[in-house]
């Protein structure tokens, strides 16, 4: 079971807010509860890079889910200027393809000053709200969904990444197909008293830990709640007690 700082340290909360004063309101209603923060493309391009540094400043790690996808020189670009920006970790799109994958990882190292720290580098894999038959009729894409998450797996680690995100479904088979040190970040975790949304692939905080998620990606069971800070502290109960 974990502690209380442990299980804020695995959640992480999607700051999807239209501007950086909403996400400041929240942010001063969790203050003090040591958690990630996840910042989306919505409040990046609206907020800018001077947001993440403000995130920073206050002694938060970040997490930008800008999910980078282009010709591999591109990706390096990006992968340089947001290293330099300071973010904890950030991720690419895995079906950009392994050359995509190295040049990011190319970016970064050029980016970090000898004995910096390096950012954590994750692959998308298939979206949370991607469903078998859209995967398979849509998107193209034969099989499960699961042996598509792992097949992007399986390549983001050969490129020499440092995990992936895939619903709490797809964990556990991704440890035991790229081992435990590979990092699974895991969108979809859905409290037994929030809603579903959007999310078709989802798990409680509780069994996503049971799957050997590393990280849990929480929106709206927080952000949308009456209660921001209850709900959250909700959900660490549940991460640290039998009950």
């Amino acid at each position: 079971m974990l502690n209380r700082e442990q299980a804020a340290g695995r959640i992480m909360v999607a700051l999807d807010y239209p501007d950086k004063e909403a996400a400041g309101k929240l942010l001063r209603e969790l203050e003090g509860i040591p958690c990630y923060m996840k910042v989306g493309m919505q409040l990046f391009y609206a907020a800018g890079p001077a947001f993440v540094e403000q995130l920073k400043k206050q002694g938060y790690k970040v997490f930008l889910d800008v999910k980078m996808h282009d010709i591999p020189n591109t990706v390096k670009g990006g992968a340089n200027s947001v290293t330099k920006l300071g973010v904890d970790m950030f991720n690419v799109h895995a079906a950009g393809g392994s050359a995509m994958m190295r040049a990011a990882l190319e970016g970064v190292d050029a980016a970090v000053p000898a004995g910096g720290k390096r950012p954590v580098v994750i692959a998308v894999t298939q979206l949370t709200s991607t469903s078998a038959a859209v995967m398979n009729d849509e998107i193209g894409i034969a099989g499960s969904v699961e042996d598509a998450v792992l097949r992007y797996a399986k390549l983001a680690k050969e490129a020499g990444l440092n995990g992936v995100v895939a619903s709490p479904a797809e964990a556990s088979a991704v440890k035991a197909a790229c081992g435990d040190s590979f990092c699974t970040v895991t969108p979809g975790i859905r409290p037994t008293w929030a809603a579903a949304g959007d999310q078709s692939r989802i798990m409680t905080p509780r069994e996503a830990l049971a799957q050997g998620t590393d990280y849990m990606v929480i929106g709206r069971p927080i952000t949308a709640a009456p209660s921001p800070r209850e709900a959250l502290e909700s959900i660490l109960k549940e991460l640290t007690t039998n009950e």
